[in-house]
């Protein structure tokens, strides 16, 4: 199973239409995390025309992107929880695993800092964002590979 995995687009101020870039990796996709901060649904119908799409309420997002605050799924048997906000660096792996104890994975947004990190807890995902890097070099999503139930590879890729 293949994953993109996106957070943070901030449509319309940064994300006009999807990338090029993120189109040519969304081909092909399997399934679409979104991990907040979609801002407008249209985004949400333009990333479904590629993959069925998973997303979870930011604190950008307004009433009218209808989204839980977290989400837990199953892909493949890879068991996935996802969030917008992590909280801090300081003990996030742990704070993770209290939120989703059941969780092979966190997907999370916010900070716009790409990272997967591995700790006290379950494996941690953060795609970055593809249009907003802030202090980043570039703009990123990540691209997950899931078979028999594990996590086989992760990747984050720079798009801009």
């Amino acid at each position: 199973m293949r994953v993109v995995v996106l957070s943070d687009t901030h449509a319309p101020r940064r994300w006009k239409s999807c990338p090029p870039r993120v189109a040519e990796l969304l081909v092909g996709a399997d399934v679409i995390l979104h991990a907040g901060d979609v801002c407008v649904p249209p985004v949400l119908a333009e990333l479904a025309a590629y993959a069925p799409v998973h997303v979870v309420k930011g604190n950008n997002d307004g009433p009218d992107l209808d989204a839980p605050e977290t989400l837990e799924l199953d892909l493949g048997g890879l068991r996935v929880g996802m969030i917008h906000d992590s909280g801090p660096a300081r003990g996030r792996t742990a704070r993770m695993r209290r939120r989703f104890p059941e969780a092979d994975l966190v997907v999370f947004g916010h900070s716009h800092i790409p990272l997967d990190e591995s700790g006290d807890g379950p494996r941690i995902f953060n795609p970055g964002s593809p249009t907003d890097r802030r202090r980043q070099p570039h703009g990123t999503v990540g691209v997950l590979r899931v078979e028999g139930g594990a996590l086989v590879e992760a990747e984050i890729v720079p798009v801009t």
